[in-house]
């Protein structure tokens, strides 16, 4: 027998199936990068009959802008993709490598969902694949691409990787098959409008929306460099940012940042709390924005959307700053009746437990729960600054403040009036209590940050 002919046969065949799946890669990679592992896996499965060329998924390592990555890729030429048990051990072997290596882990995820007569070995398979990605969790980054359709089990990847990226009109990520979940609603819907990033505002999965894999590519270098180079050389240390002191907003705080540096993460849902990463002065930090007119109001999605970001912030180390305009939690029944406490309490705990540096500026409203949770000197900020026109308060208004208090004397709430007037709820209360280090004009605010970063990071 011909070895090397067969190898060559056998290769051939391997390349031809996976070459959607490989056009993909190369999008994503630095040119000739690419070495695969495990190619010549094969496993016969008994119900169709046929060979799963690969696993039906191809793995291996490459470089992007220079750095490695692992390389989980689903080829869903191969039975739809379908998860077999050898399929999960595949992959959880790539896992392995990158846990030995502390190398970042990318997956293109492509399946039905699982193959039709593997039974209970298929469910011990994911059982050890979904463990191990758990495993890596906040300790090597793990970027997940919806590269088509991901049905049943494996969608809970997407709950354990650090980024998710849906493909604009192509992406659909499901728990079970969109027809499956279209029956039992009772309604007629296109699977993009079942598990497209549009219709999972409230799962909060999607990180990113792109347009194809190069898009991809691009985000994932700019997240890496942030989270891999902690300082980089910047000359523009005492830049002002005069458009904030005309209107202080999200897209004048954008300017405090470093030109070209900022990634927003989640930007499909929860809009009015952005959560970015950048760099100041060179310096690579997570940043909260509350963006809001008249302030934020809390609810179970916004806070959610912060917990989860600072549970990354934990996991990779960065200084934390949040800029402040919120009232506390939204006041109606169904924000009562929901899981916003129990959320924001676990939000604390994990504020708590960033020793990287914390950074608050009230930039607009930091009212009542507003101020405690996200202003207050005493939850543990490092550095504390207010913007001169903020307003630090416990009541919004001095119609806020007789509402809580109606039960009160008439004569106590003149007292209200005087207490809770505009003039009274500016920071100078608060810095002559020491609860805030400075009061500033917001043209001023990146020197002050930049500042306090290099003391924050000796």
């Amino acid at each position: 027998m011909d070895k090397i002919n067969l190898l060559q046969q056998r290769k051939q065949k391997v390349l031809q199936i996976g070459k959607d799946i490989r056009k993909d890669i190369e999008s994503l990679i630095d040119e000739d990068s690419f070495v695969e592992f495990s190619t010549f896996s094969f496993s016969e499965n008994e119900f169709y009959g046929e060979e799963a060329e690969g696993e039906g998924v191809v793995t291996g390592f490459a470089t992007i802008d220079g750095y490695p990555f692992y390389i989980v890729a689903q080829n869903g030429a191969v039975l739809s993709g379908g998860v077999s048990k050898a399929n999960c051990e595949k992959i959880a072997k790539c896992l392995n490598q990158a846990e030995k290596s502390s190398t970042p882990v990318i997956y293109l995820l492509s399946s039905l969902g699982v193959r039709i007569g593997e039974g209970v070995n298929v469910l011990e398979g994911l059982a050890s694949l979904i463990l191990k990605a758990s495993q890596l969790k906040g300790t090597v980054p793990q970027y997940l691409v919806v590269n088509g359709e991901v049905y049943g089990q494996l969608a809970l990847l997407s709950g354990l990787c650090d980024f998710t990226f849906f493909l604009e009109g192509k992406s659909v990520l499901t728990a079970n098959s969109p027809l499956v979940i279209s029956a039992k609603s009772g309604v007629n819907l296109k699977n993009t409008e079942v598990g497209g990033a549009s219709a999972l505002k409230n799962a909060q999965l999607c990180s990113f929306t792109v347009k194809n894999i190069s898009d991809v590519k691009e985000k994932i270098v700019k997240i890496n460099e942030l989270l891999l180079s902690a300082v980089t050389e910047n000359e523009d240390l005492n830049v002002s940012c005069p458009q904030l002191d005309k209107k202080a907003d999200y897209n004048a705080i954008l300017k405090v940042f470093d030109d070209n540096s900022v990634v927003e993460i989640g930007g499909t849902y929860a809009q009015e709390v952005k959560c970015i990463l950048a760099r100041i002065g060179g310096i690579a930090v997570a940043v909260t924005v509350f963006d809001g007119k008249d302030g934020v109001k809390l609810n179970a999605q916004n806070v959610r959307k912060l917990k989860d970001f600072a549970e990354f912030v934990c996991c990779y180390n960065l200084p934390y700053i949040t800029f402040v305009n919120t009232l506390g939690i939204q006041a109606d029944m169904t924000v009562n009746d929901s899981l916003v406490i129990k959320e924001l309490g676990e939000y604390v705990s994990l504020l708590d437990c960033i020793d990287s540096g914390k950074i608050s500026v009230i930039y607009g409203k930091a009212v009542g729960l507003g101020y405690t949770v996200f202003g207050a000197k005493n939850m543990g900020y490092d550095y504390s600054f207010a913007f001169a026109d903020a307003k630090i308060a416990l009541f919004d208004s001095v119609q806020g403040a007789e509402i809580e208090f109606a039960s009160e004397k008439k004569a106590d709430k003149e007292k209200l009036v005087i207490k809770y007037a505009d003039e009274n709820s500016d920071p100078i209360n608060a810095a002559k209590g020491g609860y805030i280090d400075n009061i500033i004009q917001p043209s001023f605010v990146r020197q002050y940050l930049i500042a306090s970063l290099q003391m924050l990071i000796k």
